[in-house]
């Protein structure tokens, strides 16, 4: 395994990035660096997180602020407009986005529709520090399967293919439920027995996905832990267990939930329910450990799956980081300065950066562009 902060600069580079009618901007552009870390600066409120936000929008066609991505479309304005040239692996690469007030967007890479989130994610990727990353530990389980999902589609284009199968298939299972009335009819029942059968194939390659992708970044997590708290886990370490959310096999679980699915118009059983316990020196991180040890583990996660994937694509995904040393001590923003990747990142701050920081530019965005 490559040691954490060891791995090479190279990977994907942002040039310039703009706006239009996205929040508070009417307008916007930014020019990137080459290299080392941009600092976005200005008060609150000033619009910093508006462009991390967009680049993750433009890789992944979802906001990392809000799962309303239409917020994004400023107010009043019909559409939000954005727009990112780039270079992956010394080839340029456009990418737009339009995004409708109405909820509907699309995405072009080099001029040509991208309709699947793995593509976009293989074109742009990305990797996202925020201050609600928190909620990976502290929050529902959804955070955590979302987490592993995320990586799976920039790593592994056959998980990614079956995660949009499997999504297609649990939106489709939803629909005849609801419209089943709470009555299990002829027509209804084999019309699920369809669906399930879909379910089956890509839900147990999506669990079996998300096992083996938490079972090959545990090491680099448990590592970036014990260095972001100066000290090893006691009795065992920092341990991520998955927990399917069924029991036994997957087509007799669907079987057995199939009433009560009807009863309740929802999928009761399968991988959209599954769980990753989280264990830090043999306790329940999400109820026994503090805040400090949550934080510094939320961050472990990023870190690990960044690094990861930065291995694996032989280049680093290019760094998002919203305002994290903010909710940090000295000691644990000094660590994670020493563990940040060598790579480009895009990085706000509202307080004074650790050292160890290279810093190829400080930029304040209320240079940058028109606002409403």
């Amino acid at each position: 395994m490559v040691a954490v902060g060891s791995l090479p600069d190279c990977g994907i580079r942002l040039h310039h990035l703009e706006l239009q009618d996205v929040r508070l901007f009417v307008e916007a552009a930014l020019e990137v660096p080459m290299g080392g870390t941009t600092v976005l600066a200005g008060p609150n409120g000033s619009g910093k997180t508006t462009f991390l936000e967009a680049v993750a929008f433009l890789a992944s066609q979802r906001s990392f602020r809000t799962s309303v991505r239409e917020a994004m479309v400023r107010s009043g304005a019909e559409r939000a407009i954005l727009r990112a040239e780039l270079e992956h692996e010394k080839r340029p690469l456009l990418v737009e986005s339009e995004l409708l007030a109405k909820g509907a967007a699309r995405t072009l890479v080099n001029h040509r529709m991208v309709r699947r989130r793995g593509a976009l994610a293989e074109a742009v990727p990305v990797t996202v520090f925020s201050p609600h990353d928190l909620g990976l530990v502290q929050g529902p389980p959804v955070r955590r399967r979302e987490l592993l999902d995320t990586a799976l589609r920039l790593l592994d284009n056959r998980a990614a293919a079956q995660l949009d199968a499997m999504d297609r298939v649990l939106r489709q299972r939803a629909a005849l439920l609801r419209q089943a009335g709470s009555k299990l009819s002829g027509e209804v029942a084999s019309t699920l027995d369809v669906w399930d059968g879909r379910l089956v194939v890509s839900g147990q390659a999506v669990s079996d996905a998300r096992r083996q992708l938490l079972a090959d970044v545990q090491p680099a997590v448990e590592a970036a832990y014990e260095r972001l708290v100066g000290v090893a886990a006691a009795d065992g370490g920092v341990t991520m267990r998955y927990v399917p959310g069924w029991e036994g096999e997957l087509a007799d679980a669907l079987c057995a939930s199939r009433h009560d699915d009807i009863r309740r118009a929802a999928s009761t059983v399968g991988p959209h329910r599954d769980e990753v316990a989280l264990v830090i020196g043999g306790r329940d991180a999400r109820v026994c450990a503090s805040q400090g040890e949550q934080r510094s583990l939320a961050l472990a996660l990023r870190l690990g799956l960044h690094h990861l994937a930065t291995q694996r694509r032989g280049g680093a995904p290019l760094l998002l980081l919203d305002d994290v040393f903010s909710e940090l001590d000295p000691d644990r923003s000094r660590a994670l300065a020493r563990l940040l990747p060598v790579g480009q990142a895009l990085l706000t701050t509202a307080t004074p950066l650790p050292e160890g920081i290279e810093v190829s530019a400080v930029v304040d965005v209320r240079t940058l562009g028109r606002r409403a």
